[in-house]
């Protein structure tokens, strides 16, 4: 199993391309089963995930195909459809789930195995059944597979969420396209992704307004079209690299970023001294002097803290001058990176959903473990700024939302390289 090893080495300098978010694009991949017509991402991510959902979606009887070294996937639904998404491919990652609205709406049925990921708390399929419901589908649990059937069609209905549930508006989203009549989603998620996949649908020819707010309407319509769409900005990705030249000092310019994919971490970071500026091409971001300091962060739905960019503030907050308060609103047990930083040198004390760090001057270089996708990150970033070397393994989750992370920090002066196991 590969490790990463990196060697606390001083400032950074230079530019980091941001690329397409995985976590819009694992939406916007499953939107071909609208459609017998054709469906090109442009700007997509290559990474691990990515290639989990070709697998599922092959599965399924579409046809994905990667071009220009991946960052072009042209997809493709016109064939006959299995409607059964099987646990041996689902189980690998959570967004597994977001092929059950596309199936509903185009055939009618869907049989979906519960989804695997990260394990970082229980994220249950309850506020996607209720929203399948509430448009006319019957959904019963037998043997680890939700089985749903829209036997007269889906139909049109006012649904409000209990919880902005990211994947459930995106499930509510797809089916609702195709629904008979008009659907209005209430405390709907308002995240970057949402508004990406609402824009590409409304190039297949759906009729959706509100995207970006906590209502969406959703006029349905008969059929869609293909379109060709670019996959938004990776947000999660863009806060991570903003963090390295804050964690080691320098100045790094993320291509591609924009103030408003990460307006809220980016007041958290002006409030510990780290400057952050609009350029042309991206952000340009670096310490504004001295030490950082101590910031408390709470995690939110969009458009508060981000919850996948927790983590990588904790390592940051690790050498801040003062005691930080971090609390996790969105998921439990997603403080599982603090022990690894305590075996780094950190003074971390962890409450239920509360986590209270206390900065020291200078982490040291240890064996760690990443234990999912942002922590194994975060702890790249605290090996930057450690002294000595610090090797991550597990990193199977990394390669699930970075690509090619060693090289992009290689290009901005990071001592960092990729051991390959037996």
């Amino acid at each position: 199993m590969d490790s990463i090893l990196v060697r606390g080495n001083g400032p950074l300098s230079g530019q980091i391309p941001i690329a397409g978010a995985k976590n819009a694009c694992l939406a916007l991949m499953p939107a071909t089963l609208l459609s017998e017509e054709p469906l090109t991402l442009t700007n997509a991510p290559r990474l691990s995930d990515i290639r989990t959902m070709t697998q599922l979606l092959a599965s399924l009887g579409a046809e994905v195909t990667a071009l220009q070294e991946g960052k072009v996937l042209a997809t493709s639904c016109h064939g006959e459809i299995n409607p059964v998404a099987d646990y041996d491919i689902v189980r690998k990652m959570r967004a597994s789930n977001l092929v059950l609205g596309p199936l509903l709406a185009r055939l009618g049925h869907a049989v979906v195995s519960l989804p695997g990921g990260c394990a970082i708390g229980a994220r249950p399929m309850d506020i996607h059944i209720d929203a399948l419901a509430a448009l006319g589908a019957e959904i019963e649990l037998k043997e680890g597979y939700l089985h749903a059937n829209a036997r007269g069609g889906l139909k049109g209905a006012v649904h409000e969420m209990r919880f902005a549930s990211v994947g459930a508006t995106e499930n509510f989203l797809m089916a609702a396209v195709l629904a008979k009549g008009t659907s209005v989603l209430k405390n709907a998620a308002r995240e970057p992704e949402i508004v990406d996949l609402a824009r590409c649908l409304r190039a297949m020819g759906a009729q959706i307004e509100g995207e970006g707010t906590s209502e969406i309407t959703i006029q349905g319509v008969d059929r869609l079209h293909g379109a060709t769409h670019p996959v938004v900005t990776d947000r999660i990705e863009l806060g991570t690299y903003m963090l390295a030249p804050a964690i080691c000092g320098g100045e790094v310019e993320c291509l591609g970023g924009r103030i408003e994919l990460v307006e809220s971490f980016c007041e958290k970071l002006d409030a510990a001294g780290i400057s952050v500026e609009e350029t042309a091409r991206g952000l340009k971001v670096k310490r504004k002097n001295g030490r950082i300091r101590a910031v408390d962060v709470v995690t939110e739905p969009f458009p508060g803290f981000p919850t996948d960019l927790q983590a990588q503030m904790m390592a940051l907050l690790c050498t801040a001058e003062g005691t930080s308060i971090l609390e996790e609103r969105i998921f439990e047990n997603r403080f599982m990176h603090a022990p690894e930083l305590a075996r780094m040198g950190a003074r971390i004390e962890v409450h239920g959903g509360v986590a209270k760090v206390h900065g020291v001057d200078r982490l040291k270089g240890a064996r760690v473990m990443a234990t999912d996708l942002r922590a194994s990150v975060s702890l790249i970033l605290a090996g930057l700024a450690a002294e000595g070397e610090t090797v991550v393994s597990r990193v199977y989750h990394l390669d699930r939302g970075y690509e090619r992370v060693e090289e992009k920090l290689r290009a901005v002066g990071a001592q960092i390289e990729r051991v390959k196991g037996e």
